[in-house]
């Protein structure tokens, strides 16, 4: 298991590269990146921006496990919008962050974003059909980049479809494409699924659909300080034999982005060296 860090986390006043030190100081081999984070426009980085963030990675003695947060910037982005210009800029956005994510050196993807995922009012069904056809598509070109495109579920109020593993699956099976997946993480589990994460780990590692892992409180805060109990869920992914990426995403930095990361690692490394 390889413990990562989405370095929004930690990114408020500090460069990439000062994001990577921290990182690897505090003892993460990764970092999940937000490619908001990156720049306003992060689909049109060149080649020489890619390679000095890969360098600045690489100096620290970390990897890009991954993108997050795929459709935060550039704005206006929907994979729901029926509006012919906004559907085609998002699934070129995509496709491009697709591209991104491999040139990084990452292995996968996670698309969350729930605003930019939302059903309307009316005509909910059609703009479903969009959505999975974007994630389709996202999946594809996945296949061709060598990376893997993850479908999160996401509880409600933040999203109004997919808040389920079993949704996300549904739309994974009917691809039937290994690059496009899905994945777990705690905090939209522990406050939607009526299933623990233990059971949900037993159930769905076994399907080869789960690619990737997210730790998180219900509360939105670090693992460790809520009342989710990790520990039954790490001796699971054990049993399951699950070698994949685990990465600490919390929402709510307390007491700040740098020592939500330290507790958040403290806490998941004490917990793993409790089940070896």
């Amino acid at each position: 298991m390889k413990l990562s860090l989405c370095n929004e986390v930690i990114s408020g006043g500090r460069s990439f590269a000062e994001q990577c030190d921290l990182a690897a100081k505090l003892g993460y081999a990764g970092l999940e990146i937000a490619p908001f984070t990156l720049g306003t426009e992060p689909h049109r980085l060149k080649k020489p921006e890619i390679e000095v963030a890969r360098k600045a990675m690489s100096d620290a003695g970390l990897r890009c496990s991954g993108l997050h947060w795929l459709l935060v910037k550039p704005d206006g982005l929907s994979i729901t919008s029926d509006e012919a210009g906004t559907m085609k800029t998002t699934r070129d956005v995509m496709k491009r962050l697709v591209d991104l994510c491999a040139e990084l050196g990452g292995e996968y993807l996670v698309h969350g974003s729930p605003f930019q995922r939302r059903l309307p009012d009316k005509n909910a069904d059609a703009a479903r059909e969009r959505a999975v056809e974007a994630w389709t598509l996202a999946g594809e070109h996945a296949a061709r980049a060598n990376v893997i495109y993850c479908i999160e579920p996401l509880a409600p109020p933040d999203a109004n479809f997919v808040n389920t593993i079993a949704e996300a699956a549904e739309i994974v099976r009917a691809a039937d494409n290994p690059a496009l997946r899905t994945m777990m993480d705690a905090s939209a589990i522990t406050a939607h699924e009526k299933q623990s994460l233990e059971q949900l780990a037993a159930e769905w590692l076994p399907t080869g659909l789960i690619a990737h892992i997210q730790v998180n409180d219900r509360n939105r805060r670090g693992p460790g300080q809520g009342d989710v109990k990790f520990a039954p869920f790490f001796r699971e992914l054990r049993t399951q034999n699950y070698n994949g990426w685990i990465a600490m995403e919390p929402f709510d930095y307390v007491p700040d982005g740098a020592g939500s990361a330290a507790r958040a690692i403290g806490y998941i490394q004490g917990i793993i060296e409790g089940t070896a």
